[in-house]
């Protein structure tokens, strides 16, 4: 093993705390992988939750791994190391399960890149009996798991701490048997999805005509796992480290799931039903951050939502981070908590600029709130403000790109108003990302918009932000997020263009000229409601109708109410 690498594992692990270290031979050993690097990794809750649960098991050991920085990577190749995990530097392919959490598109390629350093063949055909078992779990696996299929041995869809217990306990129990034997036994447990036992038939076109078990058992169709109580196992920090994008802060989700139905929100519609940690559950999670390191970040869909939220943030004693909030909902006592806390900035998410257009996505905040919101930020002393929008939704215009600009000129005349008096001002952001059409959305079946045309887009805004003046907007590039929407919504046949591209170190277009792909057939292509679409097999529990019944709803700009958890069974998720 290189020294140099395995110092620099070492100087990450001396200053964590809460670490769990077990000594070699335990019954289940699992490396537990985060697709991205470790300040990435650390920032990410499942991590977190999966790692202590698994590790309050005394048969279980698990250990974190990581993507190496762009920089060790030559290192590791240099001196022939094989990735290792953190806890014991002992190389990830010694492990009996290799288990990664994948929550974003543009990891799937850093999921190769770790088999890869780790010495484990990507394709299932040329692993052997000496290989770890390989499992798939994350937010990836809810929506779309297909790309990534042809790689894994298994895939947990869903809330993976349901399950976690009840999987080692059917492993460890039949891990003996041959490698199919082992697969089947696990394929009977609830969310376990088992990608070989499947096969799907193409129609001439490239759509599917069918999808077939081809395995005794297999079921059709895979309920995602839900925790219905998340007091029972909540998710918050189990290590604290400096090395993270919230450096010592300990994180505690509060509220998962968000009701409010916005048309193109994924995590909207996978999440649900909402649910929310209990009063007492949340001050608990508040005291220990006191206690460990008078820092706590409060995690949610959207936050300003949780109720209570006014109550548990004046109970706090330390400083106060919060991940979203709504302009609708947002209070003045939270602003004030917030700005005690010493924020710099606040960011809320309009999403459009025009009325018009918010209808269509449902997202329930007119100009007032997004006006209001602006007011108590800036009243509050805190200085700069951030805006998220989205560019290329069904139905927009011109029009809509100019009321992006003139929402912000009034948000930059509130700020004046505020700044004058005080003699300073700060600045506002507008973080301007494209529309990506994603699974179990109501506008899963729309296409995403041309690269060109976007990219023409973003340009006119830029232009127009500069005339604002004290104003910058930032942006992903459409290039990237056509990628996105091609991983999003494609099917198997995109894990053999996946690979390509990883070969040719993320040319995804050589990849596809190399192979005859049509990217644009995953990503731009408008989709009927009568087609097969790759991720129908997974049930999140909200019915197809429902959802296309949203999109013609959207059309009309009719506005959809919150949830109302129990009571109703319109969506189907409650029924």
């Amino acid at each position: 093993m290189s020294r140099v690498l395995k110092e620099k594992a070492e100087a990450l692990l001396a200053v964590e705390r809460g670490t769990v270290f077990k000594a070699a031979g335990a019954d289940v050993e699992i490396a537990l992988a985060y697709p991205n690097t470790y300040h990435v990794g650390m920032s990410n809750l499942g991590v977190h939750q999966i790692y202590g649960l698994l590790n309050q098991r005394d048969d279980t050991a698990c250990e974190r791994v990581f993507l190496p920085e762009e920089d060790d990577i030559p290192e590791f190749d240099r001196s022939n190391t094989k990735l290792f995990s953190l806890e014991s530097q002992r190389p990830v392919r010694d492990f009996d399960i290799l288990a990664f959490s994948v929550s974003f598109e543009h990891d799937y390629l850093n999921v190769l890149e770790i088999l890869r350093l780790a010495g484990i063949p990507a394709d299932k055909k040329d692993r052997g009996p000496d290989d770890p078992l390989l499992v798939l779990g994350g937010i990836c696996t809810f929506f779309n798991p297909e790309p990534l299929s042809e790689f894994f041995d298994v895939v947990i869809v869903g809330e993976g701490e349901e399950i976690a217990g009840e999987f080692i306990d059917v492993y460890k129990a039949n891990r003996g048997k041959e490698r199919r034997e082992l697969l089947q036994t696990l394929c009977g447990l609830s969310g376990v999805y088992i990608p070989e036992f499947y096969e799907v038939l193409y129609n001439d076109d490239g759509t599917i005509r069918a999808r077939r078990t081809i395995e005794a058992g297999a079921p059709e169709k895979i309920a995602k796992l839900v925790v219905q109580d998340i007091d029972r196992k909540p998710a918050a920090t189990v290590i604290l480290t400096p090395h993270t994008e919230f450096s010592d802060m300990h994180l505690a989700e509060v509220t998962r799931g968000c009701g409010r139905h916005c048309r193109f929100c994924m995590a909207g519609y996978i999440y649900l039903p909402p649910r929310n940690l209990s009063a007492e559950q949340a001050r608990g999670e508040a005291n220990k951050a006191d206690a460990a390191c008078g820092k706590i970040g409060l995690v949610g869909s959207a936050l300003s939502d949780y109720p209570g939220v006014d109550d548990l943030c004046s109970s706090i004693q330390g400083s106060l981070s919060v991940s979203s909030l709504r302009a609708d909902s947002l209070s003045k006592t939270l602003i004030d908590r917030l700005a005690k806390s010493g924020h710099k900035t606040i960011a809320i998410a309009p999403e459009a600029g025009s009325e018009r257009l918010r209808k269509v996505i449902n997202k329930g905040v007119n100009e007032e709130d997004v006006l209001r919101a602006a007011d108590l930020v800036f009243g509050a002393g805190i200085p700069n403000l951030k805006l998220y929008f989205i560019i290329g939704l069904p139905t927009e215009t011109q029009d809509d790109m100019e009321e992006i600009i003139r929402l912000a000129g009034k948000i930059r005349e509130v700020q004046l108003r505020h700044a004058r008096p005080a003699g300073r001002i700060g600045r506002i952001t507008l973080s301007v990302n494209s529309f990506v059409p994603k699974p179990f959305t109501p506008f899963q079946w729309e296409p995403m918009e041309e690269v060109a045309s976007l990219n023409r887009k973003q340009r006119f805004l830029e232009k127009a932000v500069k005339k604002i003046g004290n104003m910058n907007i930032i942006h992903d590039l459409p290039k990237w997020e056509f990628i996105q929407a091609l991983l999003s919504r494609g099917d198997r046949r995109v894990g053999r263009l996946l690979k390509a591209a990883h070969a040719k170190g993320g040319d995804w277009k050589a990849a596809a000229r190399e192979l005859g792909t049509d990217m644009d057939f995953f990503a731009t292509r408008r989709r009927s409601f009568e087609e097969v679409l790759p991720w129908d097999f997974v049930d999140i529990g909200v019915r197809k109708e429902y959802l296309k019944n949203e999109y013609r709803r959207g059309l009309e700009g009719k506005f959809t109410p919150p949830c109302r958890v129990g009571s109703c069974k319109t969506c189907g998720v409650c029924a």
